[in-house]
């Protein structure tokens, strides 16, 4: 039996909690059901449900913006084709972009979040969700999750909290790199942690447990994102992200991105034989040529990251052991990114993902894995088990 998401459980039902109302959805083109149908086009079409909004995260309603590009979009220029809602965008210019406005919440009565996660608190969209509640806390509008599963399961939690003064917009509070929680659960936490006067429901993904990933769901996989193309992705990003904070190459401009990663004065061989002693994968060397992004055009020698035990593989110790075999082998060619992440250029990129300083400092200083994995692991302890008392799932 496969797992039905909370939009096709909203659809069996009518609309539910959406009848008589006028919706604003967040989404993007992951909200779709089993026969790929997409949020918008279904609940414009429910009688008593009335479309007004719909609001789009990172890489817009359409998901064909690259990270970190600001999608421009205004009630006044831009209107879905399909349904003539009006189109707001959460991800502009500045951080204050990322909250929708008072008068973008008018359009609607209640505010509907569908966008399939990927697990890892780098990944922005849950942030997008959490940023939009406080936002409808404020206005006095309810909030409606359709919840679906987490991607790489809900059992497994790894990385530390953020020190105070590292949130950003890859981690908006503190809570590890990958959090084993849903959409759904992380909505739930938020409104019991900050007190939220907020209506909120919860339409939870029937049929799903947590030791699921996604490919026991039945569920189709649809691209969160332009580099997250597939299920193997979302399994190595909340480590691989981390190369996001260096100036390797995280593949952008291939079809693998994160599962390659690498740079044109790397050994792959060296770099596969300092990663092999790692658990639940086998690293591959390999050359890869980006057609954009860092080291554009350039052939770059890394590796590739094949998964052969997923409940065995570690994704962030995974990700912080390739920084550091990377620095390591080549400590003159290598570097961290120095330019503005997220909003954020007071702090360097690396130490926003990590959510702390020690991670880079203990990588320069030339600390072993062991002795960096030190570093997380009293809070990673120590937040798994306040996360879990938010689970919705067996």
């Amino acid at each position: 039996m496969r797992v039905a998401s909370g939009l096709e459980r909203v659809i069996a039902d009518a609309g539910g909690v959406l009848r008589g109302r006028r919706v604003g959805l967040i989404a993007n083109p992951t909200a779709v059901d089993a026969e790929l149908r997409h949020a918008a086009d279904l609940l414009a079409a429910l009688p008593g449900v009335e479309l007004t909004a719909l609001f789009g995260p990172e890489h817009g309603v359409r998901g064909d913006a690259q990270d970190m590009i600001a999608v421009d979009a205004t009630a006044d220029r831009a209107r879905d084709p399909r349904t003539g809602a009006a189109v707001f965008s959460l991800y502009g210019h500045d951080p204050a972009s990322l909250t929708p406005t008072p008068a973008m919440l008018e359009a609607c009565d209640v505010m509907v979040y569908d966008v399939q996660d990927v697990g890892a608190r780098y990944y922005t969209f849950v942030w997008t969700m959490v940023l939009a509640m406080r936002a409808c806390a404020a206005a006095g509008k309810p909030f409606v999750v359709l919840d679906r599963p987490n991607p790489i399961g809900g059992t497994q939690v790894e990385g530390g909290a953020i020190d105070p003064g590292y949130d950003s917009f890859v981690g908006l509070v503190s809570c590890p790199n990958r959090h084993g929680l849903t959409a759904g659960e992380i909505a739930a936490w938020r409104r019991a942690e900050e007190h939220l006067d907020l209506d909120l429901t919860i339409v939870d993904a029937a049929g799903w447990r947590r030791e699921m990933y996604f490919e026991d769901t039945g569920l189709p996989w649809v691209m969160p994102s332009p580099n997250m193309p597939t299920r193997d992705t979302a399994l190595v990003y909340p480590g691989m992200c981390l190369v996001e904070g260096t100036e390797l190459s995280e593949a952008r401009g291939t079809t693998r991105p994160f599962e390659l990663s690498g740079a044109p004065y790397l050994d792959p061989y060296a770099l596969a034989a300092a990663l092999a002693p790692l658990p639940g994968a086998i690293f591959r060397p390999t050359y890869f040529t980006p057609t954009f992004h860092k080291h554009g055009k350039q052939a770059c020698g890394g590796v590739q990251i094949h998964v052969t035990d997923r409940r065995a593989f570690l994704p962030y110790r995974t990700g912080v052991a390739f920084v550091k075999a990377c620095r390591d082998l080549a400590p003159d060619r290598f570097a961290w990114r120095t330019r503005a992440y997220e909003f954020v250029d007071a702090i360097p990129a690396f130490d926003l993902l990590a959510g702390t300083g020690r991670v880079r400092a203990g990588i320069d200083a030339g600390a072993s894995l062991d002795d960096l994995a030190a570093t997380w692991a009293p809070a990673e302890r120590e937040l798994a088990a306040r996360l879990a008392e938010h689970h919705r799932y067996a």
